[in-house]
C-alpha cells in the first residue's frame, strides 16, 4: 500500500526516531509499504520519518539501470560504524523535498549495521551512491535533512518554496 510522503517543513520529519526493539508482521508490511512508495515516487531511497513514523527504519535500492535487476534493501535500525576520510559530493534530492537539488559532500565509503527483516543482525560496506543514499536515509532517523548541510540563504530558499507548495496541495 502507497503511503502518503510528508512535506518540508514538518515538525515530524526533524525528530530523532526511537529504536525498533523487535520486529513485528506489522512492521515488515510497514517496509513493503514504504519500498512500494518509495518506487512509486520514484526514489532510491525512504525513511519511515517520512511517512509520519517515528521508528527507525529505511529502505533503498539505488540499482538505475532498468536492465538490472533491482535490490530492494530493508534496513531497521541502521548505523553508521566507520566512514572513510576519503569524501564524495553528491547532487541530493528528497522525495520531501521535491524538485529541489543541491551538492552535498559526504564520507565516500561507510560501513554499516542493521537488523534485517529476518531479525538478523547484518554489517556491510557502501561505496557511491549506496554510501550518499545510506547516509542521508539515516540522516532522516536522527531528524537532519539534506538541506541542513547546505548555506542558511539556500535552505531559508528551498523552505520557502516548500511552503508555497504546500499551500498550492492544499487548495486543490
Amino acid at each position: 500500500m502507497k503511503r502518503p510522503i510528508l512535506i518540508h517543513p514538518d515538525p515530524r520529519l526533524k525528530k530523532v526516531c526511537d529504536p525498533i526493539p523487535d520486529l513485528s508482521d506489522e512492521l515488515r508490511k510497514l517496509a513493503d509499504d514504504m519500498l512500494e512508495t518509495m518506487y512509486d515516487a520514484p526514489g532510491i531511497g525512504l525513511a519511515a520519518p517520512q511517512i509520519g513514523v517515528t521508528q527507525r527504519l529505511i529502505v533503498m535500492d539505488c540499482v538505475k539501470d532498468d536492465k538490472e535487476a533491482p535490490r530492494p534493501m530493508v534496513m531497521f535500525n541502521p548505523e553508521v560504524l566507520q566512514s572513510s576520510d576519503e569524501k564524495n559530493v553528491y547532487e541530493e534530492g528528497c522525495l520531501s523535498i521535491p524538485d529541489q537539488y543541491a551538492e552535498v559532500e559526504r564520507p565516500k565509503i561507510v560501513r554499516v549495521g542493521w537488523m534485517d527483516v529476518n531479525g538478523n543482525p547484518q554489517e556491510a560496506e557502501f561505496d557511491g551512491l549506496w554510501a550518499t543514499c545510506v547516509q542521508h536515509e539515516i540522516d532522516h532517523l536522527n531528524g537532519k535533512l539534506f538541506i541542513d548541510y547546505l548555506k542558511p540563504l539556500k535552505r531559508q530558499m528551498i523552505t520557502r518554496k516548500m511552503q508555497k507548495l504546500k499551500r498550492e496541495r492544499a487548495r486543490v
